[in-house]
């Protein structure tokens, strides 16, 4: 699975009470094929992100909704998942 450079170097940002990341891919298959890898942890830490995929673009915001919308260890530990499903 390819991952732009941009993408690599670029850390979560806490913004307006979330966790915000942007992943860039070859193409929608890779794309897609990264978000049915973060699905599969997001279910089995009952802990799921809104995000959104353009094509070859993956945008993924993680709160916590039962405590109020706000970053919550449950964020981080998911972000942490996230990044280590690209290495």
């Amino acid at each position: 699975m390819y991952i732009s450079d941009l993408t690599q170097n670029q850390m979560w940002k806490e913004e307006n009470n979330r966790l915000k990341r942007t992943f860039k891919f070859n193409d929608f298959q890779e794309a897609f094929a990264f978000m049915t890898r973060v699905a599969f942890l997001a279910e089995a830490q009952q802990h799921h992100p809104n995000w959104s995929n353009v094509y070859n673009t993956v945008e993924i915001e993680l709160t916590t909704h039962d405590e109020g919308n706000t970053i919550t260890e449950k964020d981080r530990k998911l972000a942490k998942a996230i990044d280590a499903i690209l290495g």
